[in-house]
């Protein structure tokens, strides 16, 4: 009779998943000097200076102004699930690894698909909530250059940085980037021509990440699970640079009650997963992110 905390010996095992699998770890990675305030709440950076003055070659300089604001977030996704698993089921002499299995299916059906549609989603309510750039063109291989091109010379002109820069396309938007008017590639042939390599990896040094269209929709439910709502549309692509977004997972808990353990475990195991966490804009850096979302 005993409880199993296993949020840390799958931690290990959970991060190689979430990088091979996972479309929106990346994210996860931007701003790391953002910091929580308490259980909570993340606080995000708004500081503005202003500029210089002529220097009249006396005494002192010139005061310039200085804020340094935080604005606090409050994290929303707070999600979990118990499962009650007959003993039979379990193996008992190697806990772990059943548990091991059970985490895998959960994480790979369920965890990883609903954090990249919500992630995914987040961004497009972000982007509306900010009035950033949402653009509705029909893209096609004719005109899909010109598009991205546009959207590239608007983050130029706002000064985002170039590099660091990723693209998340659906399925049939990386079709139509492999087709695009424009395009040159190099195709290479190895293995006595019997393997053609067609990828297009970048463009523009911009790295490109494809999502299954299904984890790019404007809205969904998570009443049960994760479905797309019935009004959402479909998020084309999303150029962004990382730094205009913070996104984190603040809790993770992943436990196992054995039989006996209390009156609700009786002859079987419960099984608990919860996982908590949020992803946010920065207001100030909204130019880093542009989508194209169906009309």
């Amino acid at each position: 009779m005993a409880v199993y905390n296993y949020a840390e010996t799958f931690s290990n095992l959970l991060q190689q998943k979430y990088a091979k699998e996972m479309c929106s770890d990346e994210l996860t990675k931007s701003n790391p000097g953002v910091v929580f305030i308490n259980a909570q709440t993340i606080k995000l950076p708004k500081m503005t200076v202003s500029g210089y003055k002529d220097h009249t070659r006396t005494v002192g300089f010139n005061a310039g102004t200085i804020s340094n604001n935080w604005e606090p977030k409050k994290l929303t996704h707070d999600r979990d699930i118990e499962f009650f698993i007959d003993p039979m089921d379990i193996d008992e002499t190697n806990l772990v690894l059943s548990v091991a299995n059970i985490q895998n299916t959960f994480e790979a059906d369920q965890a990883i698909p609903e954090k990249d549609c919500y992630r995914f989603s987040k961004i497009h309510t972000e982007l509306t909530t900010f009035s950033g750039r949402i653009d509705k063109t029909v893209l096609t291989a004719q005109n899909f250059l010109e598009a991205f091109d546009e959207e590239m010379a608007r983050m130029d002109e706002a000064g985002v940085p170039a590099e660091g820069r990723m693209l998340y396309v659906t399925p049939t938007m990386n079709k139509i980037v492999k087709t695009a008017e424009g395009i040159q590639r190099q195709i290479i042939v190895s293995g006595g021509a019997t393997a053609i390599n067609r990828n297009v990896h970048s463009l523009d040094d911009v790295t490109i990440k494809m999502v299954p269209a299904a984890r790019m929709k404007t809205k969904y439910n998570f009443t049960d699970g994760c479905v797309a709502d019935s009004t959402a549309k479909q998020i084309n692509f999303i150029l962004l640079h990382t730094s205009c977004m913070v996104c984190r997972d603040k809790y993770s808990y992943i436990k196992l009650f054995t039989p006996g353990t209390d009156s609700r475990t009786a002859d079987g195991y419960i099984y608990q997963n919860r996982c908590y966490g949020d992803l946010f804009l920065i207001e100030n850096k909204v130019a880093g992110c542009a989508m194209n979302v169906e009309p």
